[in-house]
């Protein structure tokens, strides 16, 4: 039988080899042979024309951060609000607290104007 340790070693073992088998193994068997038409830009079955780097405003980036992090703590509160009635007053204090910080934060956010879409 085996240890504690040993188990933790193969662990660490396959952990470190399975992204270097991730990564080395494509770089082995793909294909070598490279060509003009392999190497253009394509988009939903359309050829690109013109310039196809188009510079987005950074608002928008700041948009889909303020989502993500709103989608992300509504995660971690659905456990809390399912089981609300059996935690202690604590834990409900520091929920509604958390939820207070969601609310500043989103207050700032609307006043700062980074939610306004034009």
């Amino acid at each position: 039988m085996l240890s504690y340790w040993a188990y933790i070693a193969i662990f660490l073992v396959v952990a470190v080899a399975v992204p270097i088998v991730a990564v080395v193994l494509p770089a082995l068997i793909s294909p070598k042979k490279s060509s003009k038409r392999k190497e253009e830009v394509y988009e939903c079955g359309i050829e690109t024309k013109g310039n196809i780097r188009v510079q987005l405003k950074s608002q928008y980036y700041i948009y889909a951060l303020i989502f993500l992090v709103f989608d992300i703590e509504t995660v971690f509160l659905f456990p809390w609000a399912v089981s609300v009635g059996k935690l202690p007053l604590y834990a409900v204090v520091e929920g509604v607290v958390f939820i207070a910080i969601l609310f500043a934060g989103l207050i700032y956010a609307i006043r700062k104007g980074v939610l306004a879409w034009y």
